[in-house]
């Protein structure tokens, strides 16, 4: 791969605000000399001035030494017009999200830099080969999509337009990784890797909710205290902001020529049209603010512990579930033969299983059992917190409190969902490697990069793909295959690719 820039080599920065001033950071700490500008006056000067504040803060926590902090700040300059960035060998736009602003500050950079100079635009949803497309010499345009705040998230994407040349891209993704970065390449798509493949995990929630599943509070304290995600959907679409968020989803819909995958959430969309746009207006879907009372999830009212159940047949979710429950002091039983060729728990008449994508009530009526409870997925049923559990329609009192108790006495908080398919972490999580698995196999990103790209642009607990072999990417077809029997939409087709790989009983990762 060809080589990172040299720490000799200057880097110009046209944009100063969070972005701006965030690339500007960590180019000067890496040691370039860096050229800030900004069209707004004395705007540049001020973002260099913050830029060097930081660095001080970072020496008195002791995460960067005093002479290095001195030597990052005397490398940035402040330049006031565009002509004192001739003599960069990159130059990173963060101006704003607009193709005709881009393409006409590239059109004048060309005018100005030289001929091996790299051209790098931070937008995070605009085609390169749109904003390349006029361009004298577009092979040496390259999308640099950082993530906010730059100084903090490891991401970037190195983004390739059709008219990209390789060895610029190369150099891009050399250059992010010699600043402390994870990059990991994509081609111009719509939403690139993050801003596509994310879409579900905002989605479902809202499908879910909209089907009056649980409310926000409940849905995001399982997709937390049980997936494993640092914050729940809806409070991250209230820290984002409903207006960036649903803006974000339609122009991924747009773009995909209104693909049903995408489709935006009308539930959303009301909160855009009242002003409820999150935590910068004081309310989304919860309500911020001194007076403010914290969101609280439903939890099940304690009951009485079991004193015995059985494991029947083999299931490695379910086993951590009868150990944590053998280890309360629950007498287990094992019996080879499973239950209509799934595996289970039974306890108190009820019978317990992981969600397959069918609701609970389908389920009790294509075995003619009625006692059914189903389980959602967790990410390590060993450790979480919480389960969410639905009950079939037919399922007795009795029988749903078993299991409610069953769950409590092996230590987790359970939430009850209404019996929607899929529940909820299993659907998100099927849906967002459906997303994933379509990326890779359109030729967007490879299943390295977007596993990457998922943990390190947006925090997941884990890359979807890597979830997929976790629960093994028959089951994850089956839950798939399931959602679309039952809602009928396109928006639930499988990936080629998926499929592919439960024909082959394949993995993504070996």
């Amino acid at each position: 791969m060809t080589a990172a820039l040299l720490s000799s080599a200057t880097v110009a920065v046209i944009g100063s605000g969070a972005m701006g001033a965030g690339i500007a950071q960590i180019a000067a700490a890496a040691g370039h000399v860096v050229k800030l500008f900004d069209a707004r006056p004395e705007a540049a000067a001020k973002a260099i001035a913050d830029i060097r504040k930081t660095y001080s803060r970072l020496t008195e926590k002791g995460k960067m030494q005093a002479h290095e902090a001195e030597l990052a700040g005397a490398r940035l300059y402040p330049v006031s017009t565009i002509e004192d960035l001739a003599g960069a060998a990159l130059a990173v736009e963060a101006i704003t999200e607009s193709l005709e602003a881009k393409r006409g500050l590239f059109a004048a950079l060309e005018e100005i830099v030289g001929p091996q100079c790299i051209l790098a635009t931070n937008t995070s949803s605009i085609s390169i080969t749109a904003i390349g497309a006029g361009l004298a010499r577009p092979q040496r345009l390259v999308g640099m999509h950082f993530f906010n705040p730059v100084p903090l998230m490891a991401l970037v994407e190195v983004i390739s337009g059709l008219a990209t040349e390789r060895q610029y891209a190369e150099t891009v993704y050399a250059t992010a990784q010699a600043w402390g970065k994870n990059p990991v390449n994509a081609t111009s798509s719509p939403g690139f890797i993050v801003n596509r493949v994310a879409r579900p995990y905002y989605a479902e929630a809202l499908r879910v909710a909209q089907e009056q599943g649980a409310a926000p509070a409940t849905l995001d304290a399982i997709m937390r205290e049980a997936g494993g995600f640092r914050m729940g959907p809806f409070e991250l679409m209230d820290l984002i902001g409903h207006d960036v968020n649903f803006a974000v989803t339609s122009s991924v819909f747009a773009a995909y020529f209104n693909d049903p995958r995408f489709t935006p959430s009308v539930m959303q969309q009301e909160l855009v049209n009242a002003g409820f746009l999150g935590r910068k207006s004081g309310r989304g879907f919860y309500h911020y603010g001194s007076d403010a009372a914290p969101p609280e999830a439903v939890n099940e009212p304690a009951r009485p512990a079991p004193a015995e159940i059985a494991l029947r047949g083999a299931h490695s979710m379910l086993e951590a579930i009868a150990g944590r429950a053998a280890i309360a002091g629950i007498k287990l039983m094992r019996k080879p033969d499973s239950c209509n060729g799934a595996a289970c728990i039974e306890i108190g008449g009820a019978r317990v299983f992981l969600t397959d994508g069918r609701t609970a009530t389908r389920r009790a009526a294509e075995a003619e059992y009625r006692d059914i409870v189903l389980v959602d997925l967790a990410r390590d049923f060993s450790s979480a917190q919480r389960v969410a559990l639905a009950r079939a329609a037919q399922c007795s009192d009795a029988a749903y409190e078993a299991a409610v108790a069953l769950f409590q006495a092996a230590g987790y908080m359970v939430s009850p969902l209404a019996d929607v398919p899929g529940m909820i972490v299993m659907r998100t999580v099927a849906m967002l490697a459906n997303e994933v698995a379509d990326a890779v196999n359109q030729g967007v990103c490879s299943v390295e990069a977007v596993d990457i790209a998922m943990e390190k642009g947006v925090n997941y607990p884990r890359g979807a793909l890597r979830w997929a072999d976790a629960i093994g990417i028959p089951v994850l077809g089956q839950v798939l295959h399931n959602l679309a029997d039952t809602y009928g939409e396109d928006r639930f087709r499988i990936s080629p690719l998926i499929q592919r790989k439960v024909a082959a009983r394949g993995v993504f990762h070996a």
